[in-house]
């Protein structure tokens, strides 16, 4: 008889090659045949709202990794909150205006915005961004993530821009927004002021210089500890040392800050007599190479205040102020101040009322004010400034610097200070700081936790915002310009206006229409009476478009529950600065109250050595070759195992070792299908009480699991939540229980109650797993539920549409996990015993083996015969004996239980042919002399 037919051997049409670049998409195609995402919206409805609000990318290319990375974790959070009983609808959006955009349409068009009107370059732009929006929305699609596509957010749109005209509008009505003249970061290749979150900080090499400045010999220094009105000649000339790594702002210096409580030195050198601090006095000399010098006088900073001095190009006269910013870390504790070139600077000069000196065109130029550097780019001025400052015997010192310096977040060139006259944004107005660090600290969860201290910190030292830009593309700032006096007002009148006709035709009938359509009547200038205006010329800044994103479209769409503040936001830590900080700013301006309830923030996606993606180093890595070359499933384990909270690396090295844990999670998943191919848990599942014990147990740990995976995805670990799914497979599933139960499901008979009872558990087990792993393995989710047996399957098309698994508790309290851990303790130690008895060439298999257990503990002996039944397929043996009698030296002492000796030998009787078993019962059946007394039972009973 051939006895392999009368196996119950694994069936399966689960591939074993998971072959996910083509699989994927027909499963995407299921997905939109069906509707997927209309189906779980019409199955959420009356349930509670969970909103995720989507901060939108950039429409101005390809995704990258790092977009994968955050639209990943968007939608494990939206699976997951969607499977555990909310509304969670998910609606994309991206951000179509601004420099991102246009800068790299000008890249694409090959010109600059000289060569092209305004109004034909919008409608390009408009084109452009809905490109980009396509080509994304298609990219997001094959990573599985689920939203209403057919429906996202685009910040081009005209109800979207009203929203944001009006929510301009508000914060102007509120006294919030003015007009001034302030330095502000400074893009001169792309010829626009820049926000702070617009602007990065990388290495940069300044020519940094110590120069002196010639006190006016008029001046006069208080003689410490004489009477205030008792002046003190200095001898003349002197001189103040500044330090600067900026020369080309010499041109704009008014005044030179001291610190007031600080101690200058006032030294004669054979350099001219020189004022410093008293504390870089070493370090200052030593570098300009002073070797001797003789101690004049001591001066506080205080005494120095109000000294004039002779600018070194003989442009003006400047003067010395007090400030607290005047460090003793490095310099010369002098600082050479230009109100029109620094925050810290203009500051200052408001307080003492200097002159704002602006030699800088918008080009980086130096204007005629400059003298014989007209028309030079301020950068490449700085050796020109320095040549002459040599000339006429002002330079003491320079040497190039490598250091940190802002750059345009787009055309990665470094910026300039340049004081321009903006709009504004006051975030002191009516306590808006303090409202806003308020909600902060006590209205928001940030996860990580640190990302309060983070955005209170930025917030606390954030200048005024910047939101006028002088570009092309985006929601333009309906000021009106007196064609007189050229004061640029805005009236709210005026923007109501505006507002109303963006909503039929769009923020393009600011250009298209002419300016009296939105004056209102009897509308005069208040600085000179005038009644003609022109139409301001500035966009607003992109960051507030995102920002307003509260208003445009959590409290518009009815999907959304029209209201703030939603669940959650989730973005890059970068958005502290960014998106975070512009929309909390804005809800707090308008409403009154945060836009979010928790904000949680991942790092960035960094190489396999913790390196920055760059096309010059080599190492980027396009996420759309990943996918055709390993599938979207990969990337979204990539994702869920990282943690977060810290950069995330990338590699083909990383990617391969994800790609064989998935391969170990599939082949788990493929075994326990392939087992259950004649299985219908309608009809044959067995009660939980009727189950061997180490069915009960695999039961058990998958209710621990199910614990601390919903623990995981709770806190927003995905990366536990993944290393639990993968431990469970691996090692209590396939290392374990399947490897245990084989004997059992191959040799039983088909309807017997033990295979039945093992059928029973890993059903069980991977309905749960295949819901645990959705979020996360969103295609091999649903292809293993396809394949499933599954008792739901009339009424849930997909996995997608089923509850989240929850705890039973009955089954939790089975102490048959505590009951079955000393043998499974001893596993290791039997294992290696046997490994050592296969080595010697004593038995093949493990089955070949009989495992002798001796231990005169009357606890751990009664133990041991409790487990009769179920040692056999515990320890993968033909075989095992339990004695109380004999010696116990005679076997080897266990480590962990020294009481129980541990023998392996031979085991007694002939092999069955059909289990593979050694037993002494092979050969006592006429008919059946090649197989074992358990397999003639089997036989029978089929």
């Amino acid at each position: 008889m051939e006895y392999k037919k009368t196996l119950n051997l694994p069936k399966t049409e689960f591939p074993m090659k998971a072959n996910l670049p083509a699989r994927e998409p027909a499963l995407l195609k299921d997905w939109l045949k069906q509707d997927i995402y209309k189906l779980i919206r019409k199955q959420s409805k009356q349930k509670p709202l969970y909103i995720l609000h989507d901060g939108p990318p950039y429409a101005n290319g390809d995704i990258h990794l790092g977009h994968v990375l955050n639209k990943t974790l968007k939608d494990i959070v939206v699976k997951y909150r969607t499977m555990q009983g909310f509304d969670s609808p998910f609606v994309p959006g991206w951000d179509c205006h601004g420099l991102p955009v246009e800068h790299q349409l000008f890249k694409e068009l090959g010109i600059n915005k000289y060569q092209i009107n305004q109004s034909e370059f919008r409608k390009k732009a408009y084109q452009y961004a809905l490109r980009f929006v396509g080509i994304q929305k298609e990219q997001f699609k094959r990573l599985g993530v689920f939203g209403d596509w057919e429906n996202p957010y685009l910040t081009l749109d005209s109800s979207y821009e009203e929203a944001i005209v009006r929510s301009f509008g508000a914060l102007s009505k509120n006294n919030f927004l003015y007009r001034g003249l302030k330095p502000v970061n400074w893009c001169f290749v792309c010829e626009t002021a820049l926000a702070e979150a617009e602007v990065e900080y990388e290495n940069h090499i300044s020519s940094s210089i110590y120069v002196k400045f010639q006190v006016d010999p008029r001046s006069s220094i208080l003689d410490p500890g004489s009477d205030e009105n008792q002046a003190s000649s200095i001898e003349h000339p002197a001189f103040l040392v500044i330090w600067t790594t900026t020369p080309w702002t010499l041109i704009a210096n008014v005044a030179v800050a001291v610190h007031p409580n600080f101690t200058y030195s006032y030294i004669k050198t054979e350099k001219g007599n020189l004022i410093l601090a008293k504390d870089l006095l070493a370090q200052a000399v030593s570098a300009i190479g002073i070797e001797k010098y003789e101690l004049i006088k001591e001066i506080k900073g205080i005494d120095l205040e109000g000294i004039n001095y002779l600018h070194p190009f003989g442009l003006r006269k400047g003067k010395v102020v007090s400030a607290d910013y005047v460090s003793k870390e490095e310099g010369s504790g002098l600082v050479h101040t230009a109100p029109g070139h620094g925050n810290e600077d203009y500051l200052t000069g408001l307080k003492y009322k200097l002159e704002i000196v602006m030699p800088v065109d918008s080009k980086g130029k130096f204007d005629s004010s400059a003298g014989e550097f007209q028309g030079v780019n301020v950068l490449e001025a700085n050796k020109a400034i320095i040549e002459k400052l040599k000339k006429n015997n002002s330079l003491l010192l320079d040497f190039e610097l490598k250091h940190s310096y802002p750059h345009c977040w787009r055309c990665r060139n470094p910026v300039i200070f340049r004081a321009t006259k903006q709009w504004f944004l006051k975030i002191d107005h009516n306590d808006l700081r303090k409202k806003v660090l308020e909600a902060a600290k006590k209205k928001v969860k940030w996860v990580p936790a640190s990302g309060e201290e983070r955005i209170t910190s930025m917030v606390e030292e954030r200048p005024d915002w910047c939101l006028s830009r002088q570009r092309y593309w985006g929601v333009p700032i309906p000021a009106l310009v007196c064609d007189k006096c050229k004061e640029e007002v805005l009236d709210p009148r005026v923007i109501e206006k505006f507002a109303d006709f963006v909503t039929a035709e769009g923020t393009d009938s600011w250009f298209k229409r002419e300016v009296k359509d939105f004056i209102p009547d009897d509308f005069k200038c208040l600085s000179c009476k005038n009644d003609h205006f022109i139409k301001g010329s500035d966009i607003l800044d992109v960051w507030f478009d995102s920002g307003v994103s509260h208003q445009a479209v959590l409290k518009k769409r009815g999907d959304l529950g029209r209201k703030i503040p939603c669940a959650l936001y989730l973005e890059g830590s970068d958005q502290h600065r960014g998106w975070f900080q512009s929309s909390l700013i804005t809800a707090m301006g308008i409403d009154g109250i945060p836009p979010f309830e928790s904000v949680l923030t991942h790092g960035f996606v960094v190489d396999g050595k913790g390196r920055k993606m760059s096309k010059s180093l080599g190492n980027v890595i396009s996420p759309l070759e990943v996918i055709k070359d390993y599938g979207a499933d990969i990337l979204r384990l990539w994702v869920a195992s990282s943690d977060y909270n810290e950069d995330i690396r990338i590699s083909d090295l990383i990617i391969s070792r994800l790609s064989e844990a998935y391969r170990k999670i599939r082949n788990t998943l493929r075994f326990s299908l392939s087992n259950l191919y004649d299985f219908n848990p309608r009809e044959q599942k067995i009660e939980y009480s009727k189950l061997k014990k180490i069915d009960r147990r695999i039961l058990v740990r998958l209710q621990q699991m199910i614990k601390s995976v919903t623990e995981a995805y709770e806190n927003f670990h995905f990366h536990k939540a993944y290393k639990n799914i993968y431990d469970f497979c691996n090692e209590d599933l396939s290392m374990y229980y399947l490897d245990m139960v084989k004997g059992r499901l191959y040799t039983s008979a088909a309807d017997s109650l033990q295979r039945r009872a093992a059928q029973t558990a890993i059903y069980e087990v991977v309905t749960v797993l295949v819901r645990l792993m959705a979020p996360i393995l969103t295609f091999t989710s649903e292809e293993t539920y396809k394949h499933l047996p599954v008792e739901e399957k009339v009424s849930h098309s997909s996995v997608h549409l089923l509850e989240w698994p929850k705890v039973d508790p009955a089954v939790a309290g089975d102490k048959i996990d505590t009951e079955l851990e000393p043998i499974f303790e001893l596993i290791p130690e039997i294992s290696k015993l046997l490994e050592e008895e296969r080595a010697c060439g004593n038995i093949g298999s493990s089955f070949d083996a009989q495992i002798n257990l001796l231990t005169k503990d009357d606890f751990r002996y009664k133990y041991l015969w409790s487990l009769e039944d179920d040692l056999c397929e515990i320890l993968k043996v033909s075989k095992v004996n339990i004695a109380k009698e004999g010696n116990i030296d005679a076997g080897v002492k266990s480590e962990k239980f020294p009481e129980i000796s541990i023998g392996v030998k031979k085991a007694q009787g002939e092999k069955c042919l059909r289990c593979w078993n050694y037993s002494l019962s092979v050969g006592s059946s006429k008919k059946h002399p090649l197989i074992c007394q358990r397999c003639l039972e089997a036989l029978r009973e089929e």
